[in-house]
C-alpha cells in the first residue's frame, strides 16, 4: 500500500512540472504576455492557412486574416487582411509604425498583399 500511494505521489509530481512546463511554453500566454506590457510579439501558426494569426505591438492588437492563392509556383498565402478590435488603442501610433508591422508580416508571408482595415487603410493611403 505505501508503495502505491508513493507511485501516485511521483506521478503527481510529473504530471504537474509537464503541465508547468506547457503553461510557461504556451504561446497564447506569451502573446497576452507581451500585451500587458505593451511589448511586440507575433503569434502565428503558420503550417495552418485557416487560423487567424496576432500581433501585439505597444499595447495594441492586431488580428490578420489569412487567404490561400496561387503562385507562380505553388499554394500560398496571398493576402492578408489586418484589423484591430480596439481603434482606442491606435492613438499615437504613426505610419512608420504600420510600416514596421508590415515588414514583419512580410518575413513571414512573403507573396501576400497586405490590408489594413478601418482608419489605419486611411493613414496608409495617404503618402
Amino acid at each position: 500500500m505505501a508503495l502505491l500511494i508513493r507511485l501516485v505521489i511521483i506521478a503527481l509530481i510529473i504530471y504537474a512540472f509537464y503541465r508547468g512546463v506547457r503553461y510557461l511554453l504556451d504561446p497564447k500566454r506569451k502573446l497576452d504576455e507581451a500585451h500587458q506590457k505593451g511589448q511586440f510579439y507575433f503569434y502565428d501558426d503558420v503550417k495552418n492557412v485557416r487560423k487567424n494569426f496576432f500581433i501585439t505591438y505597444r499595447g495594441a492588437l492586431f488580428e490578420g486574416e489569412k487567404y490561400l492563392g496561387t503562385t507562380d509556383q505553388a499554394f500560398e498565402v496571398v493576402s492578408i487582411l489586418i484589423s484591430t478590435p480596439d481603434i482606442a488603442r491606435l492613438q499615437g501610433f504613426t505610419r512608420d509604425d504600420f510600416i514596421y508591422l508590415t515588414k514583419e508580416i512580410t518575413i513571414n508571408y512573403p507573396h501576400a498583399d497586405i490590408t489594413w482595415q478601418g482608419p489605419i487603410e486611411d493613414l496608409m493611403k495617404k503618402a
